[in-house]
């Protein structure tokens, strides 16, 4: 994190302090500078959110049924003990903390719906140590009310989204939901603030056992959709509450699945057709009925169908069962491209947040004095690293007609393999800062090359820009480091 855009908030601060509201949303950008990257989940009703939340942070948090809780938008960050707190416009009030199987079971315990802002949530996880998840209720819902609750959320009045990045779960992109990524990511000022998750993926084709695979050809065709790269340059098929399953998953669960994998395949395969079907009690074998209906409502009928063909096929034991669940699922690769687009980043992605409060409170509010923080909050924004991501690339077709070996250097430049200096230039982290300096001057001049090229298409010369821009920020930021007796920092989560 650069100290100085720190200093700025703080000067902001100072310069505004005779005006509540806007110190107020200063005071928040500040603490957030402290923080962990913010990440919401937004989508539809029904897309699957709050499950996929519960799978990222490997405990059952989130409310996936259709109580008041889910109404309202909810930030989990991580703390060192339980707390439920709920913001309202009298100030923060204390809700109980309500443990159930290992996870948790929200109460507004009588405080009006209508009244709360945000619900907040600590809970001491290793899942939320990188970054705070954020769920909200479904966009474009039954409910103008929901649905303006998110909207409000990632588009205030002010302009300063709620958050950092964004994760949208969808099943099938539409129009409406374009409109509201454009806008948040027109305030966020990157389209790589965005992975766009097909959600529910072992529901697609029927839920066979083939499910997942045809979901990621469905998220191919879905990425090469010009709709759809317009607002996301990454697509991703996951199963929720397959990853959640096995995230969760325990020793009685395998005994049971096993059991069940050891009743001859003729005889289960009908009733693995339906939930019902699954439920009766003259199922063969010695799983309970009511130990069968908890399995479905924990792994989906799909995850039984799935752990009982796994453990034929060998798996013999919870703890395998349960990494194979998760990386079928997508949840790891997920995980992997939120650690490189969005965690490495998390820094940049919240000074340009913070950025962004400083100058709407200039613009707002012009103060005496100002002229020097306008300067400085401007220098900072040429300072501050390029986050657009490999977004240039992959929309349009930016660099199809160039070689394979350039489309992944520029991709690198842009931050795909991390946000580093070192991995933006595809050396090792312990680099010295001179052989970076050179690397850095060294793609500049390719990469000007490449942009100033009259026989290249349009899409290629702007495509270079934004690599241009991006090594221009790595340069600035290695003077910036030099200038300061020290080594560029790694990227921050």
């Amino acid at each position: 994190m650069t100290p100085d855009v720190r200093a700025l908030v703080d000067a902001a601060l100072e310069l505004h302090r005779d005006h509540p509201e806007i110190t107020a949303r200063l005071s928040e950008h500040r603490a957030r500078l402290e923080e962990p990257v913010r990440i919401a989940l937004v989508g539809r009703v029904k897309a699957g959110k709050s499950t996929l939340l519960n799978a990222l942070v490997g405990a059952r948090v989130a409310p996936t049924d259709a109580g008041e809780c889910t109404r309202l938008v909810t930030v989990y960050r991580h703390g060192r003990v339980p707390r439920v707190a709920a913001r309202t416009g009298r100030g923060e009030r204390d809700l109980p903390v309500r443990r159930v199987d290992g996870g948790l079971l929200l109460d507004l315990a009588g405080v009006d719906a209508d009244d709360v802002d945000h619900l907040r949530v600590d809970w001491p996880t290793a899942g939320l140590a990188a970054a705070t998840l954020v769920d909200t209720p479904g966009i474009a819902s039954l409910s103008a009310d929901l649905s303006a609750r998110t909207r409000a959320f990632l588009e205030p009045p002010d302009g300063l989204p709620g958050a950092d990045a964004v994760l949208f779960l969808t099943r099938q992109l539409q129009a409406g939901d374009v409109d509201v990524l454009r806008d948040f990511q027109a305030r966020a000022g990157s389209r790589t603030t965005t992975i766009t998750v097909l959600s529910r993926a072992d529901e697609i084709g029927a839920g066979g056992l083939d499910a997942l695979l045809q979901a990621g050809q469905v998220a191919e065709r879905m990425a090469a959709d010009p709709a759809v790269t317009e607002v996301s340059p990454t697509v991703l098929p996951v199963a929720g509450l397959l990853g959640l399953a096995g995230r969760t998953l325990r020793h009685g669960d395998f005994v049971a699945l096993r059991s069940l994998a050891r009743t001859a395949p003729a005889e289960l395969q009908p009733f693995l057709l339906t939930a019902d079907r699954f439920c009766r009690p003259e199922i063969p074998g010695e799983v309970a009925p009511g130990l069968r209906r908890t399995l479905v409502e924990r792994f989906g009928l799909f995850g039984v169908r799935l752990s009982v063909a796994l453990v034929r096929a060998g798996i013999d034991g919870a703890q395998e069962l349960a990494d194979e669940l998760v990386r079928r699922s997508g949840l790891e690769e997920l995980h992997r491209r939120i650690a490189v687009e969005f965690t490495a980043r998390g820094a940049h992605l919240q000074e340009a947040s913070a950025l962004a409060a400083v100058e709407w409170a200039l613009r707002s509010t012009p103060a005496d004095g100002d002229e020097r923080l306008r300067y400085e909050a401007e220098r900072l924004r040429l300072t501050v690293r390029d986050v657009v991501g490999p977004a240039a690339l992959r929309s349009d077709g930016a660099l199809g007609d160039v070689p394979a070996g350039v489309r992944a250097e520029a991709a690198r430049l842009l931050g795909a393999g991390g946000g580093s200096v070192a991995a933006r230039l595809g050396l090792p982290e312990d680099t010295p800062p001179e052989a970076l300096h050179t690397a850095a001057l060294a793609a500049l001049d390719r990469w000007q090359a490449h942009g100033d090229d009259p026989l290249a298409a349009r899409a290629v010369r702007d495509a270079a820009g934004a690599v241009v821009r991006s090594v221009e920020a790595v340069l600035a930021e290695l003077d910036e480091a030099s200038s300061a007796g020290a080594g560029p920092q790694p990227a921050a989560g």
